[in-house]
Formats: C-alpha cells, sequence, structure tokens
C-alpha cells in the first residue's frame, strides 16, 4: 500500500527565500512579508490544502561569502532582510486549528533558559501545533555578529548542539511533574511546590541551574525538527529528530541519506519508521503541461542567477565568483553547510555540476528538484519519489507566492487525494498527534527526552 504523503510549505519570513530575483513578478507578493495579513492568509490557504505545516527557514547573519561582500545579498534580497520567524506564528494560529508550525531557531547562539521558555509559549500559544527546527548555523556573519571571532567548526556545533539538547530537554521534561499544575481556587494553590523542581545542568558548554519558567505546554517538547544531512547531521538526527528535512537535486542524493539515518535510528533503538524524512521540492503546476512549462518561461525571466550563486557560496563557503561559470565545483571541507556541497560533487559519483549549472538550478527552488507539469504528471513524479528514495513526504519551496501554493492546493493536492495517497482531513490532537496518532502529545519513551523525566 503507497505511502500517505506529507506536504510541509517551506517559506522564510523575507523576500527572497529560495528563488531568487522572483520577487520582481508582478504577481508575486513576497515583498508584503512583513505584514500580518501576508501570514495570515497564507495559512488560511495551507489549511484549505490540509497541509502538515507551514516550515519557516531563518538564518542570523548575512550572505557575504560571494566575492567577499553582501552587496549581492543587499541589493536582491537574498534573504535580508529577514525578520524573526516566531513573530508571526500566534497570528497564524489565531486564524487556523490544524496548520503545524515547525520553526528554525539556532542553538548556537541563544541559552537554552530563555529559548526553552519562548517554544513552551509558543506550543501554548498554539494549542500543541510547535515544532523546532534544530540547527547549529552555517554562516560566519552570524557568528561575527553575536561576538564570536569566528564560528565554531562543524563537528564542534554539533558537541555543543548535543549539550543544548540535554539542557532543554531537562526544562521540558524534568522540572514540573504531571499533577504539579493545580489551579485550586478555593484552596487558594496554583501548583504543588513540591511537584516543581530546580534543574542543574553543568556542561562543556553550558551552565544552568534553574526551574523552568512556563507550566507544561501540551507538548512539553515541540515536535523535532532536524535539517542536517551531514554524516554527523544525520547521526544527531537519528537520535533526536522526529522529522528530518534533507535536501539534494536528485532522488539518488537523496535515496542514501534517507537510508542512512533510518539505519542510524535503528541501531539507537528507535523505530526507524517512525522519523518522518522530507525532502525540499519546488512544483510549478498547471492545468496543462503547457500551462505549466509557460509559467516556468515566465518566471525564468525573473530570476537572478547571480543572487543563486550568493545564496550557494553562503551555504558551502565557497566563493562561487572565484570560480569560471564552465568550471567543475570540487568538494572541499568547509565550516558551513557541508551537506549542501556534497549534494552537488561527491554524493552524486555519475554526476558532475559546473557553476553556471548550479546557478540555473538553485535559481528557481534553491537546491531542491523543480517538478514541472500538469497536476496528474506533477502527482505521479512525487509518488516516484517517496517509492524510490523512502521519504514521507515534501518541504514544498516556492517560486511565486502565494501562486505556487495556491496552484498546489487547488490542483495537485486533489489529484493526490484521488489516489487515495493524501489525506481528505485533519487527525484531531497536537502536531505530534497529528503526525502519530491520538495519545501521542508526548515524546515516545525511546526518545532521548524521555529520561530526564520524573
Amino acid at each position: 500500500m503507497p505511502k500517505t504523503i506529507r506536504l510541509n510549505a517551506f517559506d522564510m519570513n523575507c523576500i527572497a527565500h529560495q528563488s531568487p530575483g522572483l520577487w520582481t513578478h508582478p504577481r508575486d507578493r513576497a515583498d508584503s512579508y512583513n505584514t500580518l495579513e501576508y501570514w495570515t492568509d497564507l495559512a488560511r490557504t495551507l489549511e484549505r490544502g490540509k497541509f502538515d505545516a507551514l516550515f519557516l527557514a531563518d538564518v542570523l547573519g548575512i550572505y557575504d561569502v560571494y566575492q567577499g561582500s553582501p552587496r549581492t545579498a543587499l541589493e536582491q534580497a537574498v534573504q535580508v532582510p529577514v525578520n524573526d520567524p516566531l513573530m508571526v506564528i500566534p497570528a497564524m494560529a489565531v486564524v487556523t486549528q490544524h496548520l503545524g508550525f515547525g520553526v528554525t531557531c539556532a542553538l548556537s547562539y541563544e541559552l537554552p533558559y530563555p529559548f526553552a521558555r519562548r517554544m513552551s509559549t509558543l506550543d501554548h500559544l498554539t494549542k500543541g501545533r510547535v515544532g523546532w527546527n534544530i540547527v547549529t548555523g552555517y554562516l560566519n556573519s552570524a557568528a561575527l555578529a553575536m561576538g564570536m571571532t569566528e564560528q565554531h567548526d562543524h563537528d564542534t556545533r554539533y558537541e555543543i548542539a548535543e549539550e543544548y539538547m540535554q539542557a532543554v530537554y531537562k526544562l521540558w521534561e524534568g522540572s514540573w511533574e504531571d499533577g504539579a499544575v493545580l489551579r485550586d481556587r478555593a484552596g487558594r494553590r496554583f501548583a504543588d511546590a513540591g511537584k516543581i523542581h530546580r534543574i542543574k545542568h553543568a556542561g562543556k558548554y553550558f551552565q544552568m541551574e534553574a526551574i523552568h519558567l512556563c507550566e507544561p505546554s501540551p507538548q512539553r517538547t515541540p515536535v523535532l525538527y532536524q535539517a542536517g544531512a551531514s554524516t554527523r547531521g544525520r547521526q544527531f538526527a537519528a537520535e533526536h529528530a522526529e522529522c528530518v528535512f534533507i535536501n539534494g537535486p536528485t532522488r539518488r542524493v537523496i535515496a542514501p541519506i534517507v537510508a542512512d539515518i533510518r539505519r542510524r535510528a535503528a541501531l539507537l533503538g528507535r523505530n526507524p519508521a517512525e522519523i518522518q524524512i522530507f525532502t525540499m521540492m519546488t512544483i510549478i503546476p498547471g492545468r496543462t503541461r503547457a500551462e505549466a512549462e509557460e509559467k516556468l518561461a515566465e518566471y525564468r525571466a525573473h530570476v537572478s542567477e547571480e543572487g543563486a550563486l550568493a545564496l550557494m557560496s553562503g551555504w558551502t563557503g565557497v566563493d562561487f565568483s572565484e570560480l569560471a561559470l564552465d568550471e567543475i565545483v570540487r568538494f572541499e571541507q568547509k565550516k558551513a553547510m557541508t551537506s549542501a556541497l556534497e549534494a552537488f560533487t561527491i554524493a552524486d559519483p555519475d554526476r558532475e555540476w559546473t557553476v553556471r549549472e548550479i546557478a540555473k538550478h538553485a535559481a528557481i527552488g534553491g537546491r531542491g528538484p523543480v517538478v514541472v507539469g500538469s497536476a496528474r504528471e506533477v502527482a505521479d513524479e512525487m509518488q516516484a519519489w517517496v517509492e524510490e528514495t523512502d521519504i514521507d513526504g515534501f518541504n514544498l519551496a516556492y517560486a511565486l507566492t502565494p501562486e505556487t501554493f495556491e496552484d498546489i492546493v487547488d490542483l495537485v493536492v486533489p489529484e493526490l487525494q484521488e489516489r487515495g495517497v493524501y489525506k481528505r482531513d485533519y487527525a484531531t490532537g497536537t502536531l505530534r498527534e497529528k503526525l502519530y496518532g491520538p495519545g501521542r502529545a508526548r515524546l515516545p519513551s525511546e526518545h532521548p527526552a524521555a529520561r530526564f523525566r520524573l
């Protein structure tokens, strides 16, 4: 029986997310990102299409690797300006009942204690519909902005992340016992102080002695997303993540990453089938293939391939302006996003990418594939990806917003529903329960967070 396909919308609180230059298209509304109406309208559209979640990317810092300067990013709005993604979630929660919200927050630049409160607050305000995309950062400009001389190397960032997770698990799972909240008006006792505990953490990177400031939220620990497909990132995902976001241009790149994550999870005693794995894709659908191809040609007239190279330079740590356009890109170890460079170099030994090809590919949809065609053709391709790579669904980026998402909801979703591979209605409960079933609001006992429960 085929898998039920899960869909997240992939967006960012900025103007040019994954398709630089397309904000100049007359039908694009990305430049209204700084209004609540943009986000509430988008949330309503996604809930109408029964999307599992809106996956919000974020980045601290400026893309200044390309030409050793932020000029291209600033002039072409390449993920800058970028606003705080957490601030828009409560507004979207008010106008929806089921849509989940996966929000990216880099743990490298915020202490666990205030961060744990912010996520618990969002979990309360959304009635348990929030998830955290755990990232460690990849831009050196972010490290400099936060007072460091340079960012930590790749594996050290994950070492810090492991300790960070212990600290937030202690706060979310171990500070307030079940039954600690009484709300006893007659007895004038809000909580049983004997069931609330001061957490102590003394590690290499973090020191903390604190009572979690929030009463237990519906999920306690938010749904844990993770976006990092390097070897070290896969190990981290296998241990901690419930949903994993990976990225690559072809099925041949994606399939072994999926298999490796599931293998590592099984070795750790987790059920590998329960890890929901999403890959990025950009869909340009039409009522006919000709209509879809016409849209693609129209979109390509507005893209910025230089903006795409600014993005790729930031993601990989390679200044693509120093390479000739027809030069083949080779792998080299950098302090940026290791998996981003691997996807275009060593992940597929039968495919070599020139700088020119990468610029054209990344100009619409970033590092993921672009699927163009009728609703039937798009659905065929999505099912082929699921069957051949063992992913569970897609983080769908946009070419134009909200046009791309509206086209998916109006054209592709009905086709997937007709095939029986997409839900016709939401399950009840929290985001975790929608993903895993009723009674699963909290992390399961085999998850490492569970050992901090009292």
